[in-house]
């Protein structure tokens, strides 16, 4: 048997798993002739594999200087059936933000089983972790009555590189390096400058597949909860650029990719069966709700790495922080179309 491989992109971790491979191996079996399998978009949204769901409970402390101090996560998620594990993608690294960064750290975790596939999406781990991390350091934030960008600088500490801790893998983490784009973020963005009523910039950062990445939400909240997302700025730190262009889309892709996942997108299942098929049922943020994106690059002389996946997660987090600084209402739950943003 032969195979051809086609040279094709847009996969965000789908293509990682290799039944549509399987299944035309099989029909090639029973013919004679080549065979080209292409499944309809509702078989491919209905057999996939889906990025786990998860809980986190979590508390944390800030001392009376209003530095964080504790931090306290059980994480739920999927685990294979019958088994300790966790299943594709629900494993969450003990060395994950703010682990090596406070010494008052605990992190339990525990797993439900399920029949449901399970895999990889876009930016694996990090793009529900950076959701949940960022939030809930903005929270801390607010509690201590500080600047959530300060917070952060201080937290992420002197410039620093942090290695992995013993026995985990993973990459060392260059403390400069983010509060480079934190702080660059937070400039470009006009961070702190008077906002109307309604209106609100949230932060947020987050370090994976060894690119550091910052970014600032503006949006609007009318009375009645409607949304509009006004304004993403972005920074990031991947080291030298050499095609601009193709880097900005990169970012500006992630952007809109990660306001869909967070605002409309939901699968949900009707005994055991995906009940969404299409982009009718599990839409893409159209260009009318698309916000001004401001791409800024940080260009040092750290060997470049890729720029498809660490914009992604930081894009959720950044978006309903700015939600809670125009309405006051905390987001704990994606998407966001399950929560009530009215206010006033």
């Amino acid at each position: 048997m032969k195979l051809n491989l086609v040279r094709a992109g847009g996969g965000f971790g789908r293509r990682l798993a290799n039944d549509y491979m399987v299944e035309a191996a099989a029909i090639a079996l029973h013919t004679a002739a080549p065979v080209k399998l292409t499944w309809t978009r509702e078989d491919d949204m209905r057999h996939c594999f889906y990025r786990p769901a998860a809980f986190h409970h979590l508390r944390g402390a800030v001392d009376a200087g209003g530095k964080l101090s504790a931090w306290h996560n059980h994480f739920i998620s999927f685990g294979y059936k019958n088994s300790e594990r966790p299943a594709s993608s629900a494993a969450m690294s003990p060395d994950e933000l703010p682990a090596r960064f406070l010494s008052n750290y605990r992190l339990d975790q525990s797993f439900i089983s399920t029949i449901i596939p399970t895999g990889p999406m876009r930016a694996p781990g990090s793009n529900g972790l950076a959701f949940v991390m960022q939030s809930f350091i903005d929270e801390l934030a607010h509690a201590a009555g500080r600047d959530p960008v300060e917070f952060r600088l201080e937290l992420l500490g002197e410039d620093r590189v942090v290695d992995p801790s013993a026995g985990q893998r993973g990459v060392p983490y260059n403390t400069g390096r983010m509060k480079g784009v934190v702080r660059l973020a937070a400039e470009k963005s006009g961070w702190g400058q008077p906002l109307p009523r309604g209106e609100g910039r949230g932060i947020a950062f987050h370090f994976s597949h060894q690119g550091y990445v910052a970014m600032v939400a503006h949006v609007a909240v009318s009375p009645d909860g409607t949304l509009k997302v006004k304004h993403v700025t972005s920074a990031a730190d991947v080291g030298p650029i050499m095609n601009l262009s193709g880097a900005e889309n990169q970012i500006q892709g992630s952007i809109i990719d990660g306001l869909s996942m967070a605002w409309l997108q939901e699968m949900t299942y009707d005994r055991g069966r995906a009940v969404q098929g299409n982009f009718d049922t599990y839409p893409l943020l159209r260009s009318t709700e698309t916000p001004g994106i401001s791409v800024h690059f940080l260009q040092s002389q750290n060997p470049p790495t890729g720029l498809g996946e660490p914009g992604f997660p930081v894009v959720p987090p950044a978006l309903c922080n700015a939600i809670f600084a125009a309405t006051g209402k905390r987001i704990r739950t994606l998407p966001l179309t399950k929560n009530d943003l009215s206010w006033g």
